[in-house]
């Protein structure tokens, strides 16, 4: 399935996003981040109005997506990592505290949250979700950040 961006507003100058990226499965998640610069560079997002944080793993993005929006105050937060199923129930667990964090850090912040984080079988469905074009997933995400900007700030304050 691909993408379609066509009815994003291109005049995102001055957009300030922030990008979480795991280390772990480095392999996969530096694709994403790949992705997700590239999408970010092509909207017109300014590589100066761009800032990554690198975290150990999965489970270290919410915490720190949550630092960088209440303290750098960007307009989105890009948040990027992959988790491979193995033989153990870590999987499901780290998946589940790391998509309820990245949620809930949204809610209380305001902030987007764009969740670009993989759960895949094997190794190879990763890559696939991480390989050239728009259908990598941190250039999805990197789009759904500023589809959620604009519409936030277009949408009434109460």
């Amino acid at each position: 399935m691909k993408f379609d961006d066509s009815h994003l507003d291109q005049s995102v100058s001055g957009l300030r996003i922030a990008v979480v990226c795991a280390r772990f499965n480095s392999g996969v998640t530096e694709q994403l981040l790949q992705g997700a610069l590239r999408a970010l560079n092509k909207a017109g997002v300014h590589k100066e109005d761009i800032t990554i944080a690198h975290v150990p793993g999965a489970f270290e993005i919410p915490l720190t997506a949550k630092r960088i929006a209440e303290t750098l105050h960007p307009d989105a937060v890009v948040c990027l990592g992959c988790l491979i199923k193995g033989e153990t129930m870590h999987f499901e667990y780290i998946s589940s505290a790391t998509f309820q964090g990245i949620q809930e850090v949204s809610l209380a912040t305001g902030v987007p949250m764009a969740l670009g984080v993989l759960t895949t079988l094997t190794e190879e469905q990763a890559l696939m979700r991480a390989g050239e074009g728009r259908n990598n997933k941190g250039w999805e995400a990197a789009r759904t950040a500023i589809e959620m900007t604009s519409l936030l700030k277009d949408l009434p304050l109460k």
